[in-house]
């Protein structure tokens, strides 16, 4: 009897000893959902190379929570420092008890340094000079009513910022919230890390799952709100753009942007350093450095640490329900007036645009472009609308960020 007393205390020793007496059922459930994640990344292929990412740091935040736990300060004396070989210059002290204490910091967790990156705002500006070195504005500058589209798109963000504020949420988070209607992650994450960080794992979540789910969610919208005639229309081809084009265009973005709205100026800025490193010609091993190995790295990086921000504790309460709700409201709307405002242009133009382009407009690139491409050829199998709605996929992601701006500019 005594024999299996001793067993089954060294049972519920280890058991204590292990993570799992510090799970509750809500990390049971992200980690349920962090699976779900790998299906869509792995099987369906949804944006892989962020929702993976994503799913593996939930997974591991939801197995070990103190991955992202901060340094904390220990309070040695003089003699213990000394028996654990720490150099005492230049700590803070404490004196209790007439006894001299030293403030010894420990080391957190490891994505709780890597997350300082994104804290910090450093990484969406990163993942900006990537995507600006492997963007051809070409298309853009080719056809500039493309911007008109891209701004359109963009009206699905302040739409929903007040239905959000009509939810209860603050001016900050609502602003927060209604970014994730320009599908752009990097730019979800650059301004709630500055307007509401306390919401970033839902919101960051929401944005990179409804760019994954682009070709699921588009569809439906861009055929509910266009004819069968407008579907068919096929657009003329776009005129060639000279290389003077193409280099002068990235730096007079930059210099109005930075002047009119100075808060959108860091990812603008990036956007366009990206574009001006490919566009130049003379600088092939840094555009390449920007589109691979930088972005790649940046990307692991953004990736799981905001994924490390789904603890269960705080991911599943009724408010990530409402953020989730209002992000799908956000990218529908958004999606529906780039198609709308395309309506508008076709009948301007005689039916000379296809309204399908109007879609793209939400900066998912290159994959609403696809969308709007694939959804055409449907209608018509002679249809070749992927360089007509770059323009507005590309004018989305300067759209965004422009958006971004403001409202930071005015809720900051």
């Amino acid at each position: 009897m005594e024999i299996i007393n001793q067993f089954l205390d060294a049972v519920v020793g280890i058991f204590k000893a292990s993570g799992l007496s510090a799970l509750d059922w809500s990390n049971y459930v992200m980690i349920l959902i962090a699976c779900v994640l790998f299906y869509l990344a792995i099987k369906k292929q949804y944006e892989p190379l962020l929702l993976l990412p994503i799913a593996f740091g939930m997974l591991l935040v939801n197995l070990f929570p103190g991955i992202m736990a901060p340094p904390e300060t220990t309070l040695l004396t003089e003699a213990q420092c000394q028996a654990q070989n720490i150099d005492i210059a230049g700590h803070a002290t404490t004196v209790l008890n007439d006894v001299t204490y030293y403030h010894v910091p420990e080391n957190g967790g490891l994505f709780y340094y890597l997350y300082q990156g994104v804290k910090l705002g450093i990484y969406p500006p990163l993942i900006f000079l990537g995507v600006g070195a492997m963007t051809d504005f070409g298309p853009l500058i080719a056809n500039p009513k493309s911007f008109i589209l891209g701004a359109a798109a963009q009206i699905g963000i302040f739409i929903t910022f007040i239905g959000a504020i009509f939810m209860g949420f603050t001016a900050a988070q609502a602003g927060a919230i209604g970014i994730i209607g320009g599908a752009d992650g990097p730019t979800a994450i650059f301004v709630t890390t500055k307007l509401a960080p306390e919401l970033l794992g839902s919101i960051a979540i929401a944005a990179y799952s409804y760019m994954a789910l682009v070709p699921i969610i588009q569809p439906p919208i861009m055929r509910a709100l266009t004819t069968k005639k407008e579907r068919a229309v096929q657009m003329e081809q776009l005129r060639p753009v000279s290389k003077l084009e193409k280099i002068i265009f990235p730096i007079i973005v930059v210099i109005i942007i930075a002047i009119l709205l100075p808060d959108a100026a860091p990812l603008v800025g990036m956007l366009m350093l990206g574009n001006l490193l490919k566009e130049s010609g003379v600088c092939d091993r840094l555009s390449k450095t920007a589109q691979n190995e930088l972005m790649n790295i940046v990307t692991i990086f953004l990736g799981t640490t905001v994924g490390a921000t789904a603890n269960g504790k705080t991911f599943l309460q009724m408010q990530t329900l409402f953020i989730i709700i209002l992000g799908l409201v956000a990218f529908c709307m958004g999606s529906a007036c780039g198609v709308l405002f395309g309506k508008i242009m076709y009948k301007l133009t005689g039916g000379k645009v296809n309204p399908l382009i109007g879609s793209a407009g939400v900066s998912a690139v290159p994959m609403a472009a696809r969308v709007s491409q694939k959804v055409g050829q449907e209608e018509n199998p002679g249809n070749f609308l992927l360089m007509h709605a770059m323009g507005p996929n590309v004018a989305g992601v300067i759209g965004s960020a422009v958006a971004a701006g403001v409202l930071l500019n005015v809720l900051q």
